[in-house]
């Protein structure tokens, strides 16, 4: 059953800030060395960085040149037809991810947004933060 919270807000949380850089490893060294936040998850393209004080990770990337904030849904496809339907419209998707699902909308005044949900689970890691399956 839907809480009459959920019924009203379609963004349950802040997921994660993603920031591309050239070279993961380069990337590490700066935000996780220098900077102090701890390595939660990484694959061959990404990784995942705590944000003390929040739920919501830090995750650096090689696969695409843009900055974005991916925000966590229910479920995609019932937030991008809410979303719709409020008058927004998809540029992406829906398509699958490795936690589940994602989607890419605009909103009426052209901001895009990313919706995501957790619908296959979340990263298991081993003792190196290396993702070896999932929960």
């Amino acid at each position: 059953m839907v809480d009459e919270i959920e019924q009203k807000s379609l963004i349950r949380k802040i997921d994660c800030i993603r920031i591309p850089v050239s070279d993961l490893e380069s990337g590490l060294r700066f935000y996780s060395d220098s900077l102090g936040h701890e390595l939660i998850w990484r694959t061959e393209t990404s990784a995942g960085l705590r944000i003390p004080e929040s739920k919501a990770e830090l995750v650096i990337h090689t696969e695409q040149d843009e900055f974005e904030v991916d925000l966590t849904v229910n479920l995609v496809e019932v937030a991008a037809e809410r979303f719709v339907k409020a008058g927004g419209s998809i540029v992406t998707g829906p398509f699958e991810i490795p936690i589940g699902k994602c989607v890419i909308v605009e909103d009426p005044w052209g901001n895009r947004l990313v919706f995501l949900d957790n619908s296959k689970g979340t990263f298991i890691t081993d003792d190196y933060g290396k993702v070896i399956g999932l929960h």
